[in-house]
């Protein structure tokens, strides 16, 4: 399908500069736009690309003043970036969706799939579990006992989901994400081995949830692991037993978070940011890739490093630390000087 130019920016609300009948049937990346082609621009970075793409249209921000000539039509929107998303999102909802139950599939008797699903080859839905309306379960896909699924999920190929978790409307799990598995749980004993806490909880992950590819959210030992509404979680997370996750919050790769830990609401966890157990991570905090929590952390704190620390004494004390060689001949030589004075 092709779309002018002048359409698309009534749909975003935005104003054209340039020929507003330009049209365009695909997306491409500003650096590879090619005729007929959408992209946009919102990171200054990419402004030189703009000069030379040849992409039939570029979305970008009310606030951006070209330095150069362009050849492609422009639109202006308040939020390029943000325009370009929803255009993204039209467009993968006008995709034809998968539908119906594969021949290959086994689902127990006593489950309940609701209208309009597909269920792919080799998948599996356990007893007494329900999936609503409108869900995509993809090939091999494993669905214990006492699941209940909202609607509009999509359940990736090869994800698991152990018995008795619950998962709320609109929930996109990537392949291999493990919902439910057991948390880590062993208690020492007299003679140095392990005895296994069994593990009777479940998880449960709220509407709107997404989480990425590889990822793993263990059952509770008791009650409920919690992923609120509205977290987007990347691949190859470790979200440990009885862990509660707050509205809105993202967490980058390889996060790692341990047991019985709580992290508030509209949080920014960089990747591969390590949380210790039992420690509560307030609303609104920003954890800087590679820190390390040991701690307790306020609401709308900043922190980076390991362990971390407030972001500006973080800066102060890196300054410091990249200055240790030089501070170290410095004192040496001080000292140096003032055994001579003495006589030494």
């Amino acid at each position: 399908m092709e779309f002018t130019a002048n359409l698309i920016a009534g749909q975003l609300g935005g104003e054209v500069v340039g020929d507003g009948n330009a049209k365009v049937n695909t997306f491409a990346k500003i650096e590879e736009g090619h005729p007929g082609a959408l992209s946009f621009l919102a990171n200054p970075k990419y402004e030189h690309y703009l000069y030379t793409t040849r992409s039939s249209v570029v979305i970008v921000n009310d606030s951006f003043t070209p330095s150069q000539p362009v050849s492609a039509t422009l639109i202006r929107v308040p939020d390029a970036y943000a325009c370009f998303a929803k255009l993204l999102e039209l467009y993968v909802s006008t995709l034809p969706k998968k539908r119906g139950i594969s021949t290959k599939a086994s689902i127990a008797e006593s489950a309940s799939l609701g209208a309009d699903c597909y269920v792919g080859d080799f998948a599996v839905i356990g007893e007494k579990s329900t999936v609503g309306d409108g869900c995509q379960i993809y090939p091999q896909v494993w669905i214990g006992d006492g699941v209940r699924i909202g609607r509009n999920v999509k359940l990736y190929a090869g994800v698991k989901i152990y018995d008795g978790c619950v998962l709320g409307d609109n929930v996109t799990l990537h392949a291999g994400c493990v919902i439910g598995a057991d948390g880590f749980g062993f208690a020492p004993t007299a003679d140095g081995t392990y005895s296994k806490i069994p593990q009777i909880g479940n998880v449960v992950i709220e509407d709107d949830v997404e989480i990425g590819a590889n990822t793993c959210v263990d059952r509770a030992t008791m009650g409920s692991t919690i992923i609120h509404r509205g977290v987007k979680l990347d691949n190859l997370i470790q979200v440990a037993h009885n862990v509660v996750i707050g509205e809105h919050t993202v967490c980058a790769a390889q996060v790692g978070i341990a047991g019985t830990s709580k992290v508030g609401a509209h949080c920014m966890v960089g990747g591969q940011v390590g949380i210790s157990g039992h420690l509560t991570v307030g609303d609104r905090v920003q954890l800087a890739s590679k820190s390390g929590i040991t701690n307790n952390v306020p609401d709308g704190m900043v922190m980076m490093g390991l362990p971390a620390l407030p972001g500006l004494k973080f800066h102060r004390a890196h300054a410091i630390f990249r200055n240790l060689p030089e501070l170290s001949q410095r004192v040496s030589q001080l000292e140096k000087e003032l055994n001579a004075l003495k006589g030494e």
